[in-house]
């Protein structure tokens, strides 16, 4: 790697804060979750993905649903086969075109993520939202805003 090519100080230290942020801050969401509702992170995830992606038949297509999560395809199925045998989520062969499968929130997920959102919510004030000022959140935002719309 050429001299040219290697961040400033400032940039790897910022580099550094900002992969130790997500795993302080996910870790201490993710106990909190566990502990007032008995779902993971992930399971938030899934079940808050798939009510924000679904069309009015509340289904969504898993390939769809991976790639709105970042997640390998094979991760997803695992899970989801998890969830399912909790009776928090259902798959159905895609009517639309009868390739591949659909996802669909039971109301037993409905009803666990709607009990859950408070909690997460209150965990995310908590652990994030209440420590910076509106002007860091605002940085922070149009961090990702510049990064991700460099795609």
């Amino acid at each position: 790697m050429s001299p040219s090519h290697r961040p400033e100080p400032d940039a790897l230290a910022a580099w550094h804060a900002y992969r130790a942020l997500p795993l302080l801050i996910d870790a201490e969401v993710a106990r909190d979750l566990e502990q007032e509702t008995g779902l993971s992170m992930a399971d938030y995830d899934v079940l808050a993905a798939v009510t924000a992606l679904a069309a009015a038949d509340t289904c969504i297509r898993v390939s769809l649903l991976a790639a709105h999560l970042h997640w390998a395809h094979s991760r997803l199925s695992r899970h989801l086969g998890r969830m399912e045998r909790r009776g928090l989520v259902a798959r159905e062969p895609c009517e639309r075109d009868g390739r591949g499968d659909d996802v669909l929130l039971t109301s037993a997920g409905q009803t666990a993520l709607d009990e859950a959102t408070p909690a997460y919510l209150a965990s995310v004030h908590r652990h994030f939202a209440a420590l910076l000022s509106r002007e860091q959140l605002a940085a922070l935002t149009g961090i990702e805003a510049t990064i991700a719309g460099r795609r």
